[in-house]
């Protein structure tokens, strides 16, 4: 894992980082108010020994710098304790002075340093004053063979003497330490969160799923809910904006093999399938295609709910001979979109999309739409999707953010890949982009769109046709647009 996305664990997991790092601070400014001050009373040795000249100095320092270390050890002895308990009793046993005594050294030097730590300012300094006479007692014992001088010599050079403050707690120490391991611990449990959790988060995520280009990100607005269709008010919307985007991504996927029938699938229900349908139609109409919608998702559609139309009649019908297809796309809005509902709900819905039936109006469609595009069933729940996407030109691939795993987008993919569907690119719904990424429009209207080839060789004669109602109940225009037999 790069750095840069263990960083957008951490940015997007910041309030676990926020979390740790208070509770750290609070842990620490508890322990800090309830220890107890402690103060360290501390005095310094020097040793020496007799020299006659330089060369005898010379080796006397050597010889004194080896014994001081021996000496630390001595000053920690039980039996320099021993002797201070019972020389000053301070309510101390010998173990509880040896564990508040510590030595240091200088490299080089003779100079051996004691310290008596103690919750006692007074207690620290009476224990560091026996100490350091007890201390001299014991070595000159040490030292002095039965009969002659002693071959070195130590004094007192500085202290005792203890410290006006105490040396702990330390307050701003301690809140740094802790706010540092706090901000450590929460990084590495964001960077653990992220890497647990298998939804997606980004559209790098997506792509690396799918194995498939992003053709679009469709940010998430609160008011989609109420307003899922990209007019009115909402054509404004950086949502709308974001669909236009697709439609123009979607054109130039491979402009020597262009996808004119488009499955739109996900990898379970509820991801916004059928809404970016719907809005990628309207889309395409706003600028000029000839656009068929068809809700091929039999067993939950929705389309007929989002444009407000008739489903009692549809696709199914169609499929079964009861009725031909003219007679049941219905025109929606003032654009050139058609849409063929769902209709009756049938007991064989895979069986059915994936009959002859079904080929033989995917083919007469094509020839009477610039685009189709068809809403299906989710990948992982059913076959269907799968069924239909096989007999398109390609499909499109749609995943919610913060809802859909990695492993589920992966198996849907698979899924399409297996039957050598195209798999056109993918788009991740409801994201949550910067606001400065979500470029919002002012009262704005494209005014003069972009025309297909053929709607502008249709656009003449289309203009002629009177849009009054024609034969069985369908209007001419519909009829043109179809140019299906009937």
């Amino acid at each position: 894992m790069d750095l840069l996305r263990q960083l957008r664990h951490v940015r997007r997991h910041w309030w676990v980082v926020l979390v740790t790092v208070m509770v750290a601070l609070g842990v620490s400014a508890l322990l800090t108010v309830r220890a107890q001050p402690r103060y360290v009373a501390s005095v310094t040795f020097f040793v020496t020994t007799p020299n006659q000249g330089v060369s005898d100095a010379y080796q006397g320092g050597l010889f004194l710098q080896q014994r001081v270390k021996s000496y630390a050890d001595l000053l920690t002895s039980d039996r320099l304790a021993q002797s201070v308990v019972a020389e000053n009793p301070v309510g101390l046993t010998a173990d509880e002075v040896q564990r508040r005594v510590s030595t240091s050294t200088e490299a080089g030097t003779v100079l051996l340093r004691a310290s008596v730590t103690d919750t006692d300012q007074n207690r620290a300094l009476k224990v560091t004053e026996t100490l350091s006479a007890k201390f001299v007692e014991l070595v000159q014992k040490i030292e002095t063979p039965p009969e002659g001088k002693a071959p070195l010599k130590i004094e007192v050079v500085s202290g005792p003497r203890v410290s006006s403050q105490p040396v702990s707690p330390q307050p701003v120490r301690n809140l740094a330490l802790g706010g540092l391991l706090g901000l450590v611990i929460g990084a590495g449990l964001a960077i653990l969160r992220g890497v647990a959790d298998v939804r997606l988060r980004d559209a790098a995520g997506l792509q690396r799923a799918t194995g498939s280009p992003l053709l679009g990100e469709i940010p998430f607005e609160g008011s989609a809910k109420s307003a899922p269709l990209i007019v009115g008010d909402a054509a404004t919307s950086s949502r709308a904006e974001a669909v236009r985007k697709l439609r123009t991504n979607l054109r130039f996927v491979d402009v020597h093999e262009p996808a004119r029938v488009i499955a739109v699938t996900s990898a379970l229900q509820g991801e916004g399938k059928t809404t970016l349908s719907c809005n990628l139609a309207i889309a395409l109409a706003e600028a000029g295609w000839r656009v068929l919608l068809v809700d091929a998702d039999l067993r939950r559609p929705k389309v007929d709910d989002y444009l407000g139309i008739d489903a009692g009649v549809g696709l199914t019908d169609v499929l079964v001979g009861d009725v031909q297809v003219g007679d049941v796309v219905q025109r929606w809005g003032d654009k050139s979109l058609l849409v063929l509902p769902s209709g009756s709900a049938p007991p064989n819905p895979s069986e059915l999309l994936g009959s002859k039936a079904m080929a033989d109006l995917l083919l007469a469609l094509r020839e009477s739409a610039d685009i189709v595009i068809i809403d299906t069933a989710p990948l992982l729940a059913v076959t269907d999707g799968v069924v239909v996407a096989v007999q398109a030109d390609g499909a499109l691939l749609v995943s919610q953010q913060g809802r859909t795993s990695r492993t589920q987008v992966a198996a849907a993919a698979r899924s399409l890949h297996a039957v050598s569907v195209r798999l056109l690119g993918c788009v991740l719904n409801m994201a949550k982009m910067p606001k400065a990424e979500a470029y919002q429009y002012e009262a704005y209207r494209v005014v003069a769109p972009v025309e297909s080839p053929a709607a502008q060789t249709e656009r003449e004669p289309t203009a002629r046709h009177a849009e009054g109602t024609g034969v069985n109940g369908v209007s001419d225009r519909t009829q043109e647009l179809t140019r299906l037999p009937r």
